[in-house]
């Protein structure tokens, strides 16, 4: 075989190796799909990639969103040097190589570095202190790629000295974008006779959860699975596509996750049912600990309904203990109904507000004593006086009689104002 054409064969099957989010992946800011908030014609971040005046930046959002994609095209376009890490696989030696190379390249022909750094918020202090100095006297730009709040999550440093570009999911218009772009202009998709069914490309796209890199690879996968007819051509219609579709669990970074058992807790307080089973879903979804979630509502059960509804608490904590034995998925089912109640029941947080009282009073008088007629008369003590106050049976006197309870100096205090909410009403307590 001729060594020309051996090369050239050589060469296909390579491109074909390569995954279809890889040769999809755009070389100029025309071909790049999504983000529009902050990429667009004119937009800051356009022009001073276009005039390769970039600073130092993060760019954070979920996976598949763009985020190297932008880093790539910023690569194709400046006329620095463009260097790549991984936060993971990279240590401080690593960073000092880079920056070593980078002030040798800057001060021989005054060019200047960009440093691509993916996972950075893998990075520890020691390896972000090190790559400061380089950053302020203009040896390196640093362009950090994350999932997670690098507020949260990174050296505040690194962060003051980077403008942070939050990327969010790709719309379901963006991913059909790419998804037909794919069939139309890879070197690989576009030379095959394909049948792509219009409801499947929206089955992709509405199953990828914002990341165009899962629709990529389902339609890849759905491509090279499927077995072509008598004339050649392959045929995806729906159900090749949701065979192909592996379900992409939500993606969350830390603020997210707090974010929402925030918006959870909230939900149940605020007697919003919908949207506390929404967040709950949501929580489950993304991996959420289950028993965590279960403890949450076992306490907004006696922290937000209390005495309104003391059916409330026995609810949730049978709902934990369902968990604990059936386990998910069916376990969501009890649950699901201790947050209906929860959310259902009247509220008052009497409870709660009593408590808080009577522990500011309990930490401010650690030398209060126990009245005289309420000790445990089984312990030898000094003699009492004869005129001591007795210790009066409630029940003999009808179930309540007015006697002191609190110490000397508290006599005054009161720590449970019923909030009239349910029942909720204080009618256990003798009203003075």
């Amino acid at each position: 075989m001729n060594k020309g054409i051996q090369t050239s064969l050589f060469e296909m099957e390579k491109t074909e190796n390569i995954p279809l989010a890889e040769r999809m992946r755009p070389r100029v800011l025309q071909e790049f799909i999504g983000q529009t908030h902050i990429v667009y014609e004119g937009s800051l971040l356009s022009r001073a990639i276009k005039a390769d005046k970039l600073g130092s930046c993060i760019f954070w959002g979920a996976p598949g969103t763009g985020k190297t994609s932008l880093a790539n095209i910023i690569a194709n376009t400046t006329g620095g040097h463009f260097e790549k890490m991984n936060a993971v696989s990279s240590g401080v030696s690593d960073a000092k190589k880079v920056i070593e190379q980078a002030t040798e390249r800057f001060n021989r022909f005054g060019q200047k570095t960009y440093l691509f750094l993916d996972e950075c918020h893998r990075w520890n202090k020691a390896q972000s202190d090190c790559m400061l100095p380089a950053i302020e006297r203009g040896f390196v730009t640093f362009i950090g790629s994350t999932t997670e709040n690098p507020y949260v999550s990174m050296t505040r440093a690194i962060v003051s000295r980077c403008r942070v570009f939050e990327f969010k999911s790709l719309t379901v218009n963006d991913i059909l974008s790419g998804l037909k772009q794919a069939l139309s202009r890879d070197v690989v998709l576009s030379k095959m006779k394909l049948d792509v069914d219009e409801d499947a490309l929206t089955y992709f796209a509405n199953t990828a959860a914002g990341d165009l890199r899962n629709a990529f690879n389902a339609l890849e996968l759905a491509v090279m699975t499927t077995a072509p007819d008598s004339t050649g051509r392959i045929h995806i219609d729906k159900l090749t596509a949701s065979q192909s579709m592996q379900k992409k669990p939500l993606s969350v970074d830390q603020q997210m996750y707090y974010d929402m058992i925030s918006a959870f807790i909230k939900s149940m307080r605020g007697s919003d049912a919908n949207a506390a089973l929404f967040w709950f879903e949501r929580l489950i979804q993304s991996g959420a600990d289950p028993m965590l979630l279960a403890r949450r509502i076992v306490i907004q059960s006696a922290e937000d309904v209390g005495l309104a509804d003391p059916m409330a608490l026995p609810i949730a904590v049978s709902a934990m203990t369902a968990l604990q034995n059936i386990g998910l998925p069916e376990a969501r089912i009890p649950l699901s109904q201790a947050i209906l109640y929860i959310c259902n029941a009247p509220k008052s947080n009497s409870v709660e507000h009593a408590l808080m009282l009577a522990s500011e009073d309990a930490i401010a008088n650690p030398e209060k004593q126990v009245p005289a007629h309420l000790a445990d008369k089984s312990f030898p003590r000094d003699t009492e006086s004869p005129d001591a106050t007795p210790y009066k049976y409630p029940h003999n006197y009808g179930g309540w009689v007015e006697q002191q309870y609190l110490p000397d100096g508290l006599t005054d205090r009161q720590y449970y104002f019923p909030s009239g909410n349910g029942q909720d009403t204080g009618c256990r307590q003798k009203k003075k």
